[in-house]
């Protein structure tokens, strides 16, 4: 049983070594093009720009239909009821 669990832990390691070899590669080809970092900045600002737009249209979405909603209410509370009125004799 202790030979299968230090087995594990090796096939663990390597697989950590592998990944952390990857990445060092892809940092190293990263430092060979000077515009990268740029790029990445210019990404991440269109990324936030874009989610915020997103946000303020669906902000204003919502607070249209919210409006919409409470006027409906509004309406509901004041309009006159016909039938009411008719059963308690108000109107002819």
């Amino acid at each position: 049983m202790r030979e299968i669990s230090i087995g594990r832990d090796n096939k663990f390691a390597m697989q950590h070594i592998l990944i952390i070899h990857k990445l060092q590669k892809k940092d190293m080809k990263n430092q060979d093009h000077g515009g990268s970092k740029g790029s990445k900045i210019a990404l991440i600002f269109f990324v936030l720009a874009e989610v915020a737009l997103l946000s303020f249209f669906l902000f204003k979405l919502w607070q249209k239909r919210k409006h919409e909603e409470q006027y409906a209410h509004l309406l509901k509370l004041f309009e006159k009821d016909d039938e009411l009125e008719l059963e308690l004799g108000l109107r002819d």
